[in-house]
């Protein structure tokens, strides 16, 4: 058996599991069944906050460093985009939390800006520009990832087509996911989880 993984979680209402019936259906919980089933022992740190912009990841990343981290999951931005935070302000503060981490000795892995327009809420005439927005919003966030020494889990427009055509994969604010829209979006990160954990192993 491996030495203990100190898993932390990070973020906004996705990462901390708004829309979920039980702490098991959420990411966290999810993704540390990934990481049990690869052979790790897990301690599961869940330090995401619902309403989280990037202005929040500095007290959740000083939250975070006394307890240990090995691997952290940052999912944000979702709050971002609805505030209508400036691309390159919220890409430097997110730069800089994964650069915290990455300076304690965590591998991370960071879920982008999801794209918001495939929530019920928005408007059919302005789907496309939410989804230009939305994808923009995620580059400058990769970008900033990577410059950080962070991994981007890039999930595709597969996860994108299944949000449109699943209702559902909503809970009932019709925002947040229901525990299978979780369980989707779980099996999509799940392979950056596993290898961020083997490099680090490694």
């Amino acid at each position: 058996m491996s030495e203990q993984l100190r898993f932390r979680v990070l973020g906004d209402s996705l990462a901390a599991g708004v829309g979920c019936a039980r702490a098991e259906q959420t990411l966290g919980h999810l993704m540390s069944d990934v990481l049990r089933a690869a052979g790790h022992r897990v301690d599961l740190g869940v330090h995401a906050v619902s309403g989280a912009r990037s202005t929040d990841l500095a007290a959740q990343v000083r939250a975070v460093l006394p307890t240990g981290v090995d691997l952290a999951l940052v999912v944000i931005g979702a709050n971002d985009l609805t505030s209508f935070t400036p691309p390159a302000a919220g890409a430097q503060l997110l730069h800089d939390a994964v650069a915290d981490l990455r300076r304690a000795g965590a591998r991370v892995v960071v879920a982008t800006a999801p794209d918001l327009s495939v929530v019920s809420h928005v408007p059919p005439t302005y789907r496309a520009f939410v989804s230009q927005v939305s994808a923009m919003y995620a580059r400058a966030q990769a970008d900033a990832v990577v410059r950080a020494g962070g991994a981007v889990a890039a999930v595709g427009t597969d996860l994108h087509d299944r949000f449109a055509a699943e209702p559902g994969l909503f809970s009932a604010d019709r925002f947040h996911p229901s525990p299978a829209g979780y369980a989707l979006i779980a099996e999509a990160l799940a392979p950056h989880i596993r290898a961020a954990a083997e490099h680090r192993a490694a």
